[in-house]
């Protein structure tokens, strides 16, 4: 699969995640760092070091059957746009976008898995599915890492589990993730009360992007924060019980916004149609709101559900990279909220108006 291809073709986050999906959980998400043994990590290796760890990490992928199909691309061959562009689709981090000598991503040909070489870790492998899917994608990354296993001798240790780069991943090495689309509890104002409750059951919320990325569109990522003492299994429920919890309190949300503040929340709705269908400028945090607002009014009847999908794909595309890419090549920030706007007044022409009827 060449880099071009891949980035023409749709990302794993708009995809189709009706088996499993809840229209509140965008997607989610499951990463395992790992080490390999006798090699210092790669914050601490020579420049040879760390060629000689990215060539052996990409030469196991590359041998795995899931893997055959996709991309092999060292960070030194990227473009800036190319590596926003993966940073968006949460293909690699900005941490790896940053690196210098020996490190890469191996991506699948679906997008759905990712192998960062070379970031914190020697090995960040990570599995996106649509929807909420836990188990699935527990499923998948399970498959990918005992096969790495057969190729690679890892790091570990019978009493701290699998060392890693960082304190806080070893044990299990894992992270697991959803992105949510919680525009109940941001309107309501109750996210921040969520936010804490949420950190004392030993969880973290971020933004759309992770660390220190901002919360657009009512998009949050939450995830595990420890992982050291604990199983697989039991992150993975406790972060599915978490994650049915915060499900529940935006329904709730939702369900209180529609009984005592109906025509406020209606007039949300309308104002972001009507902004998307007629702007002319508009910048990626606006746009992001806005949609928000559309897919609410998607779950909430007020527009067909096929509308869904447009929306989650318009999430990504409307973002400062993909734009960029569509023109072959960076612009100005004016020059991408003319595009932005032209975009989405183009696909919203082809959107009917909101049925507040079915309320």
């Amino acid at each position: 699969m060449t880099l071009e291809g891949l980035l023409d073709s749709p990302s794993e986050l708009a995809a189709d995640a009706s088996a499993g999906s809840v229209s509140i959980v965008l997607m989610t998400r499951i990463r395992l760092a790992r080490n390999l043994a006798a090699t210092p990590f790669p914050g601490w290796a020579r420049d040879e070091q760390r060629e000689e760890a990215y060539q052996a990490c990409c030469a196991a992928l590359t041998a795995i059957p899931l893997m055959k199909r996709g991309l092999s691309v060292s960070v030194a061959e990227l473009t800036e746009l190319e590596k926003q562009i993966l940073v968006e689709r949460h293909l690699i981090s900005r941490e790896l976008s940053e690196a210098k000598r020996g490190a890469g991503v191996v991506i699948s040909a679906d997008q759905a898995l990712s192998v960062m070489v070379n970031e914190e870790d020697h090995l960040r492998i990570q599995v996106l599915r649509g929807g909420f899917q836990l188990k699935k994608a527990w499923s998948a990354i399970n498959e990918l890492d005992s096969a790495l296993e057969d190729h690679l001798n890892y790091a570990f240790s019978e009493t701290r589990g699998y060392l890693t780069a960082c304190p806080t991943n070893l044990g299990t090495g894992m992270r697991a993730s959803a992105m949510m689309h919680l525009p109940a509890l941001v309107i309501t104002g109750q996210m921040e009360k969520v936010v804490r409750a949420v950190n004392q059951l030993g969880m973290v919320v971020r933004g759309l992007f992770g660390e220190g990325s901002e919360a657009s569109g009512s998009i949050f990522q939450i995830s595990n924060q420890t992982t050291l003492g604990e199983s697989e299994s039991g992150i993975l429920k406790r972060l599915g019980s978490v994650l049915e919890t915060i499900v529940e309190h935006e329904s709730n949300a939702r369900q209180r916004l529609l009984e005592a503040q109906a025509s406020n929340l209606f007039d949300k709705i309308g104002r972001a149609y009507g902004i998307l269908h007629n702007s002319h400028l508009l910048n990626s945090a606006e746009a992001m709101n806005l949609l928000s607002l559309i897919r609410l009014g998607v779950d909430l009847g007020h527009f067909p559900e096929a509308e869904r999908a447009r929306v989650d794909r318009l999430f990504m595309e409307t973002q400062p990279g993909h734009l960029q890419h569509t023109q072959k090549g960076e612009i100005e920030p004016m020059q991408r909220d003319l595009l932005r706007a032209s975009l989405l007044r183009t696909e919203f022409a082809n959107v009917s108006a909101p049925d507040f009827s079915r309320a």
